[in-house]
């Protein structure tokens, strides 16, 4: 009888999380972090209250609806100006990127 030997993929040791892990070349790194640096120039030259709104929304995954209530404002405000806060930043990094 031959014993073969079993392997789990769900091990709580990491070995096999790790393996599974790509592990970013320098390149890559400086690439992530200029993408960063601009993401963040662009979400910085939209007006404070846009911003605000384009930070909760597409970072901190609120709904309009819940910023609007902690906002005070009415959802469909909070909308149009998350959508013209995209669109800004869109052309922003057009034209550094």
């Amino acid at each position: 009888m031959r014993n073969k030997a079993q392997y789990s993929l769900d091990c709580d040791d990491g070995i096999e999380y790790s393996a599974c892990q790509h592990e970013p070349s320098p390149q890559e790194l400086l690439e992530r972090k200029e993408l960063f640096y601009h993401l963040w120039n662009a979400l910085n030259s939209l007006p404070e209250v846009q911003g605000v709104r384009v930070e909760a929304h597409l970072i901190l995954g609120k709904s309009y609806t819940r910023i609007a209530k902690e906002q005070g404002a009415d959802r469909s405000a909070v909308r149009r100006s998350v959508k013209r806060g995209k669109t800004a930043m869109k052309k922003y990094l057009k034209k550094v990127l």
